[in-house]
């Protein structure tokens, strides 16, 4: 499980927090934070905001005089119209499979009253990373990452809305290749992200660890890599995020 408290400390985290919230409004009435896991969105938004509601599959815990917390699914808000002054939407969307996603994203619009920020990965190489599960063999994307935006990718899912600003946060250049990929796979991915919480997309259990390798997984590990090492002097640097802040345009 990753630890929260370090993840926001490290220099990346900060740079993307103080993104987001230059982004963000000045105020409002209300906001709707989904995906607020422990509420560390939602606390900074209560410093603007008359009220923000924090939602998450599970009911967020947050001990906030202005913060309600609710248990909701993005692809089903249980608002009318137009209800928030803002909804912020960050680390959420690389999570959600098709047709889900395209239903997330007209959820979101349409309960926004006037802002609309959105945060994910940008362009991210979701084959870097991969774990295999200890329980069902099923490989899964890091972080249970199943989606990849570059921008017009991610305007195309607001279509009824304005795009008023754009920042790209951070840089990487985290690339691998097809035939890496594929060696890695086959070696049964031993650096993949096993600290995540999200579990494997097959079976639907906690990934576990990586298997301990025989020796020919450890030529194949190898492999890979030497692969993604002649690749590199080939590989541009991308940043790590996107955001997005859009407005209700009628």
């Amino acid at each position: 499980m990753r630890d929260l408290d370090t993840y926001r400390a490290s220099e990346a985290e900060r740079l993307r927090t103080d993104d987001l919230l230059s982004l963000m409004p000045a105020g409002g009435d209300t906001a709707l934070d989904v995906g607020a896991r422990d509420g560390h969105f939602s606390r900074l938004m209560a410093e603007r905001f008359g009220q923000v509601t924090a939602l998450d599959l599970s009911r967020p815990d947050i001990d906030h005089p202005k913060v309600v917390c609710v248990a909701g699914n993005v692809t089903a808000l249980d608002y009318p119209d137009r209800h928030f002054d803002l909804v912020f939407c960050a680390e959420v969307l690389e999570h959600i499979p098709s047709p889900g996603l395209e239903q997330a994203c007209a959820e979101l619009a349409r309960v926004c009253r006037k802002h609309l920020l959105i945060g994910v990965p940008f362009d991210q190489d979701i084959r870097v990373g991969r774990t295999t599960c200890s329980h069902c063999g099923g490989r899964n994307p890091p972080w249970g990452h199943v989606n990849r935006f570059d921008e017009a990718r991610l305007t195309g899912l607001f279509p009824d809305l304005r795009l008023v600003q754009r920042s790209l946060v951070g840089s990487n250049r985290e690339r691998t290749n097809a035939l890496s990929a594929w060696l890695m796979d086959r070696a049964g991915n031993p650096y993949g992200t096993y600290s995540q919480d999200e579990p494997c997309l097959h079976c639907a259990r906690p990934v576990g660890a990586p298997a301990a390798r025989s020796f020919g997984q450890k030529l194949l590990t190898r492999a890979a890599f030497i692969g993604q090492r002649l690749q590199r002097p080939f590989v541009r640097t991308r940043a790590n995020w996107i955001h997005l802040r859009f407005e209700r345009g009628d």
